[in-house]
């Protein structure tokens, strides 16, 4: 019911930028949290960012200064600037978004996932 779509990954080097985007569908009411995960081979998946629907911010420590989250409300689309990358950010990278689904009989809440973006970083 609900589909999330990544773009933006992508083969940069160590100081380059990238800009991630996830578009949420679906049959959504509303979406609160919205969040960037990321997963490095051999290591266990990682909360990168996440960002309410009123706008406030969490980061991991190591991407503090480096990634900005954000959100377009209207578009049910988050965003991840990544800036000043360095190789340990290499990962696939996965959007999620915590939504109000709408049923025939009601509503419900439940956390969505995209497919995840690489994003490589090397020179």
């Amino acid at each position: 019911q609900v589909q999330l779509v990544e773009s933006g990954g992508d083969l940069v080097q160590p100081g380059g930028s990238l800009r991630l985007s996830c578009a949420a569908s679906g049959s959504i009411i509303s979406i609160n949290v919205m969040g960037w995960y990321r997963q490095a081979p051999g290591k266990e998946r990682e909360l990168v960012a996440s960002i309410r629907s009123g706008g406030s911010t969490k980061y991991v420590d190591s991407v503090k200064g480096r990634f900005t989250i954000s959100r377009d409300n209207t578009k049910n689309t988050v965003y991840l600037q990544l800036n000043s990358l360095k190789p340990d950010d290499t990962a696939v990278y996965y959007c999620t978004a915590d939504c109000l689904v709408r049923t025939p009989t009601g509503s419900y809440e439940n956390r969505y996932w995209g497919q995840g973006t690489q994003v490589t970083v090397s020179s």
